[in-house]
């Protein structure tokens, strides 16, 4: 806008759309490379209905292991105790249950 000179206000706006490309090109190279990047651990993330029989089995077992985990946590009646489970386990799923059943035991404590 400070210029008179249309050749100059042309090299100005090339150079602005070079720097804006450059910047989406940046941008699209962070998404991508988030996108893609490997997940930690050994295995993949599939599709489950591609999931060979002994997944199946396993997600299963699991599922099973979870169930009797989270019965065990509601004849636990002393958060010290759900503490010591929650520093011993080893997966999400087991400490997100454990969390929960900490959390219930002190809004009876407050009741």
């Amino acid at each position: 806008e400070a210029t008179l000179d249309l050749a100059e206000r042309r090299r100005i706006r090339s150079a602005i759309r070079d720097l804006q490309r450059q910047e989406l090109e940046r941008d699209e190279e962070a998404l991508a490379s988030k996108r893609f990047r490997p997940e930690r651990g050994s295995h993949r993330q599939e599709d489950k209905e591609n999931w060979p029989r002994s997944r199946h089995l396993e997600e299963e077992q699991q599922q099973a292991a979870l169930a009797t985990l989270s019965q065990r946590l509601e004849a636990i009646t002393s958060v010290e105790e759900l503490t010591k489970l929650l520093r011993a386990a080893g997966e999400y799923e087991e400490r997100k249950l454990i969390r929960a059943a900490i959390r219930k035991l002190r809004a009876e404590e407050i009741e």
